[in-house]
Order: structure tokens, then sequence, then C-alpha cells
């Protein structure tokens, strides 16, 4: 009977116990800053434990000097040379000092915390359930630390995104206003002013050459030295020619919110994309009013279009141990179809193949901003599930209500051929198996920017074995119509895959447009056709 009371106070006390951390998780991890979970951190600690003069010291790196967090006694400072730093987590009790317990945690981003605690209010030294309560608390400071650290990566990068998409719909804007200037030199004025703006470029200089003699340049700002600017080594620079002139922008110094920093590959594309609008600017001048406006709606797609052809990967990278190959045939100048094969940091693939609802440049500058999404989400290890709960915020947020995209993402470990897989509402990729049945791959859920009410992505794990192969696509090849109106279908397909899996991946892909083209003949294409192929080497 004494037994059952003692064993129902201990499960009372757990119960208690569980429930304090649980509290204390959710209050740290609510903390809006390093300051705010310090102060938490040290009522949390002083309620649990019923201590005395705790003090909290912060520093960004084992080489910098201590920053207080939240200090109960200045003079506690003496003892951070007690601090003992290793990478593993430590505790040093020392009942028989004025301050009882000293460590020191590192984080992940390589700052630490040392924490200096003095007696218990009772004067009793600390025990074994002590230790352990301690030591959860401090793992839930070094997890509320990380949670921090996160909503700081991701302000970051939805600033970044943010930016780009802005940049894209700059780009375009600029482009039909610099069409409408009948003046050369207001047009050009104009354009460095804009390629400056747009990449955020603290100076810009354009020159204009004929026969390799410089015949004008234009200045921003207009006072500064030609030459002495030109020797400067951060620099982007692009070139067009039109009617033996050369027109040669060169943008320096690009600023940010910490001061200046290097340019981008975004910030190159944007650069040529822009010169390029500048050319057909100035070549369209001399064209009827009427031609003019036509040969504008024509430029808007060409810069459309070749900002796509600089997402879509001209060339896959080399996977040791696969084949792989790909091809995008738009049905319009600019289409909605995307597809990508990217090496991640830590030596995985993503494998990502989307069509979005609708055509054109609306769909084009979709597809861009899904690209630019993937591009910063894919290097921070999230997983896919999350992953796809952030783009369908975006891109719900990006686009108007008959907009959405289908989007099949998955992650491949070469060297195991375990696949991490998430399919949001697109066409189910073929598993090919080595017994030469196909498996439809569905995992997934609604597409994205279909809905933002919080719907879940569940997504699932395959593996591809050895001489397996893998067939990701979009509906343009399936619902492909001859001139009867009649579909190539998803059966026709299924065959084909089973019927030419002896082909290399790039005579497959060549074989499998070959076959679709046979099918509709002379009917014009409707849809774009997308399609990745992947094959694990025997």
């Amino acid at each position: 009977m004494i037994e059952n009371k003692s064993n129902n106070l201990l499960i009372e006390k757990l119960s208690l116990q569980v429930n304090s951390f649980q509290e204390g998780f959710r209050i740290l991890s609510e903390s809006k800053d390093i300051a705010e979970i310090g102060k938490n951190f040290v009522h949390l600690l002083r309620g649990n434990l019923l201590v005395v003069n705790i003090n909290l010291f912060h520093k960004r790196n084992n080489k910098e000097d201590w920053n207080e967090l939240f200090i109960q006694n200045p003079e506690s400072k003496e003892y951070l040379n007690n601090f003992t730093f290793s990478d593993d987590f430590q505790l040093e009790f020392k009942n028989d000092e004025e301050y009882k317990v000293y460590t020191a945690i590192k984080c992940i981003d390589g700052s630490y915390f040392g924490i200096i605690i003095g007696d218990k209010i009772d004067k009793s030294n600390f025990n074994s359930l002590d230790a352990v309560t301690l030591q959860i608390f401090i793992r839930l400071l070094d997890n509320a630390y990380q949670t921090h650290l996160a909503r700081i990566k991701e302000k970051e990068l939805i600033f970044s995104l943010n930016h780009k998409v802005l940049q894209l719909n700059s780009l375009v804007d600029t482009g039909i206003e610099i069409t409408k200037l009948e003046n050369n030199t207001q047009l050009l004025e104009l354009a460095l002013e804009r390629a400056v703006a747009l990449t955020n470029a603290s100076k810009g200089i354009m020159r204009i050459v004929s026969s390799e003699k410089q015949i004008a340049c234009l200045k921003l700002p207009n006072n500064i030295d030609e030459e002495e600017t030109l020797k400067s080594k951060d620099k982007i620079e692009t070139r067009v020619e039109y009617r033996g002139l050369t027109y040669i922008v060169t943008l320096f110094d690009k600023e940010s919110r910490t001061g200046f920093t290097h340019f981008d590959p975004t910030d190159e594309i944007l650069l040529t994309a822009f010169a390029r609008q500048v050319q057909g600017a100035v070549e369209n001048k001399q064209l009827h009013k009427e031609a003019l406006e036509n040969e504008t709606i024509k430029k808007e797609l060409s810069v459309a279009s070749s900002i796509q052809k600089k997402i879509i990967p001209s060339k896959l990278p080399t996977i040791d141990g696969y084949e792989i190959a790909g091809i995008n045939i738009s049905s319009k100048e600019v289409g909605g179809d995307y597809y990508d094969c990217r090496i991640l940091p830590d030596g995985r693939v993503a494998l990502i193949m989307a069509d979005v609802a609708g055509k054109g440049v609306p769909a084009s500058l979709l597809v861009s901003t899904l690209s630019a999404s993937l591009h910063a989400y894919l290097e921070t290890n999230i997983s896919l599930e999350d992953l796809a709960g952030k783009l369908n915020k975006i891109i719900y947020k990006s686009s108007t209500a008959d907009k959405f995209i289908t989007c099949f993402i998955s992650i491949l470990d070469p060297s195991t051929g375990k696949l991490d897989i998430l399919n949001a509402g697109h066409n189910p990729s073929l598993h090919l198996k080595k017994d030469k049945k196909l498996k439809k791959i569905e995992a997934g859920g609604v597409a994205l920017g279909m809905f933002d009410m919080g719907i879940p992505f569940k997504g699932e794990k395959s593996v591809i074995e050895k001489g397996e192969r893998i067939l990701m696509f979009t509906d343009g090849i399936p619902e492909a119509m001859n001139e009867n109106e009649v579909e190539y279908s998803d059966e026709r397909l299924e065959k084909f895959c089973i019927d030419n899996c002896f082909h290399d991946a790039e005579k497959f892909i060549d074989e499998l447009v070959a076959d679709v083209r046979s099918f509709t003949k002379d009917t014009p294409q409707s849809d774009d056709i997308t399609a990745l192929y992947l094959i694990r080497k025997m």
C-alpha cells in the first residue's frame, strides 16, 4: 500500500515536470529575440530548480568576449574563465563553491551560451534530479535559439524571393516604358537608370562604340570618373549590337542592406535581358506605330522566353551511376511547364517537374517565382512536406484565383537510390521496375496555390534499384490530340515505357517525342511537352 502511494506520488511529480517542460518549450520558442529568450530561460530555470543568482551570457564565437543576456549578480563575470569549451555538452557542479554550476553550450551557428548558477533557495546541494532537469532546460534553450535562427533565415529568404519577383515585374514594366520614348538619348538614359535600379548597383556606365572607337558615354551618377570606375573589380557587363553600333552596359558595386555585396547570377540574367530590351527598343523606333505596338508585345514575350530558358536547364548535371535526359517543347513562345535537376549541397539530387495552369507570360512569371523559391528553400535541408507548404503560400499570394501549379518533387540519394517524393496534384510519375512492371507514383496533395487553408501535403519514400527507370512528365504528352481529337492517352504512354526500356535516356526521350509527333501528325501542338527520364545503371 505504501509502495503504491509512493509510485503515485512519483508519477504525479513526473507529470507535473513534463507539463513544466512543455510549457517551457512553448514560452522559449515564442520569444521574439535572443534577449527575450534569455530572460524567459532564467525565469523558467529559477522557478523549476528554486535557485538564486542565475547569470546568462552569450557570444557569437569562441574568440569574442561574452555579452550579458540576463545578469542577477554583476560579480559573476569574474567566474567566466571557469567555462570549459567543448563540442559536447558538459555540466560542472561545484557544491563547495559560491557558484554551484558552470556550463557553456555550443549552438548550431557556432555561438555559445554561458550559464553560471548560485545556491538553491534552501541551500541544499544539487542532486541527480536537478542535473537532469537542468540538462533538459538547457536543451530547450538550444532548441529555442535554433528556432530563432530559423525565423531570421526564413525572413531573409522571403525578402530575397519577393525582391526577385519584383525585379522580374519591373523588367517587363520597364520594357514597355522604354519603347514609348521617341528620343534616343532619353531612351538610353532611362535604360541605364533602370538597369542600375533593378540590380541595386551604385554606379553604371553605357558606352556606345563604332568600329572599335567610343563615340558616346552615359554615366550614372554623371559626375563619376569613367576611367577610374572601369577599373573596379566588382562589376557585371553585357553588350548588344545594332546597325554597326555596340552598346556596352557595365554596372558597379552592388548595394545591400548591410553594405556592398557581390552581384549574383540573377543580376547577370536581368542585365542581359534588359540589354536585349534596349536593343529591341532602339530597333522598334524605326518602325510604323502599328508595327511598333506589335513588336512591343513580341519583345515582352522574348524577354520572358529568355528568362525562362535560363530557368530550364540547357544541360543536365552528371550523376554517378545514373543516366538522365529531359525535354521541354513550348506550345507558345513562352510556356507554363518547368523541369529541373539540381545537385544539392549535401550531394543529393533534386528532380522537379511542374505545370502552371495557363500559358503565356503570366504562366512564365509564375514559373519564375516557383524556380526562385525552390532554389532558395532546397538549400536549407527542409522536408518536402514543409517545402510544399511554403511553396503553396508563395504561389497562392503571387497568383490570381485561376492560376495554380501542379508539381512533382523527388530528392534522390544517388549512393543508395532512396527517393523522398512529393506529388502536388501532378500526373503520377512512372517507375519501371526490374520485372518490367510499372508503378505509378501518386504521393502528395492538391496543386500549389490552389488553396491557402493549411491543407497538409504528404510525401512518400521509395527506392530506384539498379536497372530501374523513372519517367516524369506533364499532361501535354498523354493529352496530345490528333486530327480526330483523340488523345495520345496514359495507356499508350505506359506501353511505350515498357516497350522502349532498352534505350538509353537520350534515345528514350527522342523516341518518345517522335512517337507523340507520329500520333498527332500535322495537328498543332495545344500544350507544352515536357519530360524528365532517369535510369539507374546496372
